[in-house]
């Protein structure tokens, strides 16, 4: 197993905004909008340096989503920023009609995905938003794992013409990915080599991953990482390539078990080779508060987990 190691925690959210800044200094035609959370987005660089180019609508996403769409068609490559439920679930219609189905180059960042969120709730918490984005024609959905590959995404997506769902999350994850790192959408990246099993993760998951794997090496099971940060387009290339060795697979996802990663590659394996497969995610539930910790245990989405789920799914294959 390969070793990974960290030397700070640091919050996805603000490699989006410090992406976003950069993008801001290398880019006169990045524009940004936010709702009422320039703080929240780690937006506040990019207001104080670029006040002409930074659009506060207030607690009116729909509005802000108009607004974006509208600013395309002169050139604009606008980046609206607020918390997944209000860019996803509040805001739907708009999305739809105004930015997928007309193709417009609308960058919807989206931060405080999942359940990690934590202690505000169910109502601001949503396990059902990449489920949502991935359904719409044309819309590339992206979940990075930590704070240098959302910095990373931030600015590979400014220059993919078309919609594009950024997911990022507000907990303190561990910083484990290269600063240097080219992001491609659609790649996966290859965590760990392994014969034994595949587990396919995204967000804050990939670092379960790599804990689960570590334990289950100690254990004489050869895990194959795969950090799979586009869930569209999925990179199926990679994940049949890994499959076809390991012949088993788990998915590890914060996400509701419905509409997630897990289902992507349940339709992937069922269309070309069925495979035995476990999926780690939410079942079917809404969230609640309670700490990250509390909340990442109760709902079944720790390395431990992925560890059952490993043994479950060898069993299977076997």
């Amino acid at each position: 197993m390969k070793k990974y190691t960290f030397t700070e925690k640091l919050d996805t959210r603000s490699g989006f905004g410090a992406g976003l800044h950069e993008l801001g200094k290398s880019n006169e035609n990045v524009v940004a909008l936010c709702a009422d959370l320039t703080g929240s987005l780690k937006m506040d660089a990019f207001q104080k340096d670029f006040p002409e180019r930074f659009f506060q609508v207030g607690i009116a996403e729909a509005n802000m989503i108009g607004l974006a769409a509208g600013m395309t068609i002169g050139g604009k490559i606008p980046f609206t920023g607020t918390f997944a439920n209000f860019s996803t679930g509040r805001v739907y219609d708009q999305i739809r009609q105004s930015v997928a189905y007309s193709g417009k180059n609308v960058k919807i960042c989206a931060s405080h995905a999942g359940l990690t969120l934590g202690e505000d709730g169910a109502t601001h918490q949503i396990l059902e938003d990449i489920g949502l984005m991935k359904m719409l024609p044309g819309m590339v959905v992206i979940n990075p794992c930590d704070y240098n590959q959302t910095k990373a995404a931030t600015l590979a997506i400014a220059d993919y013409e078309g919609p594009v769902y950024l997911r990022f999350g507000r907990p303190t994850v561990p910083n484990f990915t290269p600063s240097d790192q080219k992001f491609e959408i659609g790649k996966a990246w290859m965590v760990n080599e392994g014969t034994d099993v595949t587990i396919l993760a995204t967000g804050h998951l990939v670092w379960e991953s790599i804990l689960a794997g570590e334990q289950l090496a100690e254990k004489g099971i050869s895990v194959e990482i795969l950090n799979i940060h586009t869930i569209k387009p999925l990179d199926d290339e990679a994940i049949l390539k890994s499959i076809s060795k390991t012949k088993c697979v788990v998915t590890a996802e914060e996400h509701n078990v419905l509409g997630g990663l897990g289902e992507s590659v349940a339709s992937l394996l069922a269309k070309n080779t069925p495979t035995p497969q476990e999926m780690v995610a939410v079942n079917d539930t809404f969230g609640e508060s309670g700490t990250p910790d509390q909340l990442m245990k109760k709902y079944g989405l720790t390395a431990n987990d992925i560890v059952n789920s490993v043994l479950k799914v060898i069993a299977r294959k076997n």
